[in-house]
């Protein structure tokens, strides 16, 4: 039951994703038909990438839908993917614990388990009496005759949420930016900050005329949202950027 670490793969975005968003924000500008301009945008890509950019930080997101990028995600937990299903515009694809035994389960260790020898060493001890557990399930649901996924369906029910998980994740680019402006955060929890870093910086490279400016909302705000109890410091509360401003 090895520790595992986190890989982030991009296994597809959507073709000419630069001439596609480009075409649908004219669209909304132009008397021209959408696939004319399409086609015309195999030129000059440094103008169409400026116009996208202008456009998606003046608020006029919704050509950017149009765009998905699809990930490959392994060495996350269970906890982590029970957040990451909660960003509903979008696809998921997960290993089944019904169909696929956790023989030998790998698992996630937090940082802060990780930094002390005493709780990991009692961490790991509870993660393997939970593999043996498991077995034990399985080899008694097996003396009873039973077997198959009605087995693991059941015996999964005492697996941890730190047990690794692999997913498929596919979100357009503007369900994208909202993820970033949320799980960049500093407040975000651990595990799914790093997921989003790392999706992050695949899609900064893939098409940077729109994510070139992308992450947490303060990013973007330039001023911290949350309350004072809550802020990392990065950027100044958003009270203190009106009290500054009142006494100009």
């Amino acid at each position: 039951m090895p520790q595992v670490k986190l890989k982030v793969q991009l296994l597809d975005v959507t073709q000419n994703a630069t001439g596609l968003i480009y075409a649908a924000c004219r669209q909304c500008y132009s008397a021209k038909f959408a696939g004319d301009i399409f086609e015309d945008t195999k030129d000059d890509i440094v103008k169409m990438e400026e116009f996208i950019q202008k456009v998606a930080e003046s608020g006029h997101e919704s050509p950017l839908e149009h765009v998905k990028f699809t990930f490959a995600i392994c060495g996350v937990s269970r906890a982590l993917t029970h957040q990451l299903v909660r960003h509903r515009i979008a696809s998921f694809s997960q290993q089944s614990q019904r169909y696929v035994k956790a023989v030998d389960f790998n698992y996630i260790i937090p940082p802060s388990i990780e930094e002390d020898k005493h709780l990991r060493e009692k961490f790991i001890r509870i993660m393997q009496d939970i593999q043996k557990g498991y077995d034990e399930f399985l080899q008694s649901f097996k003396k009873i005759g039973a077997s198959g996924e009605k087995v693991n369906q059941d015996a999964r029910f005492i697996l941890p949420q730190a047990a690794e998980t692999k997913i498929v994740v596919s979100m357009n680019c503007r369900e994208l930016l909202h993820f970033f402006a949320v799980r960049c955060c500093n407040r975000a929890q651990w595990e799914i900050h790093f997921l989003a870093d790392e999706m992050l910086k695949l899609c900064q490279d893939k098409l940077p005329a729109v994510f070139k400016h992308s992450g947490a909302k303060c990013v973007k705000l330039s001023y911290c949202p949350e309350s004072a109890q809550f802020s990392c410091r990065k950027f100044p509360l958003k009270e203190e950027i009106i009290k500054k401003k009142s006494q100009v």
